[in-house]
């Protein structure tokens, strides 16, 4: 129209355009709203045009105008300066909305399990890939189910993050704007491979994707598919998807928390006090085949969920108990994460977990027992160097939560510990 005189040229420098024209004239939604407003506030335009559905979405970036027409008519009456539509309102986000432990599960409803719940904070402290090991019925899901509530809220910068995700993958309502709590995903086993890492002919965000900033929760983790497993390996070291596809390369982001669980054997009941195993040690090392040496490196905390016994599933609540609810532990998690905070500012490592080369080595400093204790690990248990570096985050998280600067032998050898499956069967 602007090529045709119908509207001055000049008057459509700066603005961005995104939307859908229908026949009969009106503007339609479309996905991908918000990272276009980022783009254009990052480029200084003058203002984004959108349709009504989208503008609350678009909002959401600060210091952007963004219009809301709601036919072409009214778009060019506008650009001509013949109708005035008012910016729409930054689209707030209110703290008091964002995920705390009162809006969920608490871990404090799980009975026992002590041992898995203190692995579940340091994991949750330092943002680390989890593993819970025991049979059926013993409280693998529901501590995973509770992981989000202790895990610190959103921050704006992250909202946004997770927001655009969510936007391209067209899963955003209009009367949601911006998403305020950690994503919880947990796709089924039977999930496809481009599913769960992201693809198709136009390609879309995948599980791993939708879990970005928050948690994403495998279960029986040796059922699924071993190529959708092999594939995630990419996202867990590196936080991003690449997808390419004969009409280019798409990059998602993917710096989720892994939470997976499994049982020791194919039956359930190794190890179980209460049942008998049925499985050969053949059909035992088969089972824990299915899960890749690579794969298990990438995963930080190996630990075992054990049966809980009927005394303790009867137990009243006592006063000691309050130290494993949510939000005990929550305090705790959030102060650890400040700790984090404030040593890696001006950096790109946001948390332990995301420790790597020279920041490694300078954050995860061991003195010389602590070198021998580690020497004695890796030799007796066969570490990789991988698994090695994923001690040492480990146990920089423990100290972080004990307040204390140094790594300690205690630290080191508790991190050492929550590596189940590096153990002998």
């Amino acid at each position: 129209m602007g090529a045709a005189g119908f509207i001055e040229p000049e008057k459509l420098y700066g603005y961005y355009f995104l939307a859908e024209l229908s026949l009969s004239g009106l503007i339609r939604p479309v996905p991908g709203i918000l990272p276009l407003a980022i783009l254009a506030r990052d480029e200084e335009a003058k203002g984004l045009v959108v349709s009504r559905g989208n503008a609350r979405e678009a909002a959401i970036v600060r210091e952007l105008p963004v219009y809301a027409p709601d036919t072409l008519l009214e778009c060019v009456q506008f650009l001509r300066g013949e109708l005035l539509i008012e910016p729409q309102p930054e689209t707030s986000v209110d703290p008091s909305r964002s995920s705390s432990p009162s809006m969920g599960a608490d871990f404090a409803e799980v009975k026992g399990q002590l041992a898995a719940k203190r692995a579940m904070e340091i994991a949750a402290a330092g943002n680390h890939n989890i593993l819970l090991i025991g049979p059926p019925g013993s409280g693998k899901t529901m501590l995973a189910q509770r992981l989000p509530g202790i895990l610190p809220p959103l921050s704006f910068e992250e909202s946004l993050d997770v927001t655009r995700v969510y936007s391209v993958a067209g899963l955003l309502s209009p009367e949601e704007g911006v998403l305020r709590e950690r994503p919880f995903r947990a796709p089924h086993h039977t999930v496809s491979n481009v599913a769960m890492i992201g693809g198709g002919r136009n390609p879309r965000p995948g599980e791993v994707s939708l879990a970005h900033r928050g948690v994403l929760f495998l279960d029986e983790l040796p059922e699924y598919a071993k190529a959708s497993l092999e594939a995630l390996r990419q996202p867990l070291e590196d936080g991003v998807v690449t997808v390419s596809r004969a009409a280019g390369t798409v990059v998602y982001p993917a710096r989720c928390m892994l939470v997976a669980a499994m049982n020791p054997c194919p039956c359930g009941y190794l190890g179980d006090a209460g049942h008998a195993c049925s499985c050969s040690a053949e059909q035992v090392a088969h089972y824990r085949h299915k899960l890749s040496g690579p794969l298990l490196d990438r995963i930080d905390l190996h630990v075992e969920a054990p049966a809980v016994p009927y005394s303790e599933l009867r137990a009243p609540t006592r006063p000691e108990d309050n130290r494993w609810s949510s939000a005990a532990m929550s305090e705790r998690i959030i102060a650890a994460r400040e700790i984090q905070r404030k040593r890696y500012a001006g950096s790109q490592t946001r948390c332990n977990a995301e420790l790597s080369g020279s920041t490694l080595e300078k954050y995860c400093a061991l003195t010389e027992s602590c070198h021998a204790l580690m020497q004695s690990a890796m030799s007796r248990l066969a570490l990789s160097a991988r698994a090695y570096s994923r001690i040492l985050r480990v146990a920089r998280t423990i100290a972080d939560l004990a307040g204390e600067d140094a790594i300690s032998e205690s630290f080191l050898a508790e991190a050492i510990g929550l590596r189940a499956l590096d153990r002998p069967v």
